[in-house]
């Protein structure tokens, strides 16, 4: 079994929205516990910031891509919040189901298909 694996969303926190980062942090700690509590097929998920704040990276690991869409399903009634805090970009790694190659957008989130690994 492959596994699905997501690395991003990155957020970034530009002039654009001055003044987001505590509701940012605050959208996040919810999804966090929404992690903990409700996604068993999340393997990992963890945010880190730069220096200064201004840039966070969720990094985000998942047992498969149903695990992946139910993540997804779980903390959707967050992302029209999280959206307007940063602007967002990221990639999915791994190989996606049919069900989340037809939620997947044209150019956001970019797709990368596995090509090597150390291990299987």
């Amino acid at each position: 079994m492959r596994t699905m694996t997501t690395m991003g969303p990155d957020r970034r926190f530009c002039a654009d929205y001055p003044g987001k980062l505590d509701e940012w942090k605050r959208l996040t700690e919810q999804a966090m516990e929404i992690v903990r509590t409700r996604d068993p097929g999340t393997l990992q998920y963890e945010v880190f910031f730069n220096d200064d704040e201004s840039e966070a990276i969720v990094f985000e690991r998942y047992r498969d891509a149903d695990a992946a869409l139910e993540h997804f399903a779980n903390i959707g009634h967050l992302m029209e919040r999280l959206m307007a805090t940063a602007t967002v970009t990221g990639e999915v790694l791994g190989t996606p189901n049919e069900t989340m190659r037809a939620q997947l957008g044209a150019d956001q989130p970019k797709l990368f298909t596995p090509w090597m690994a150390a291990h299987e």
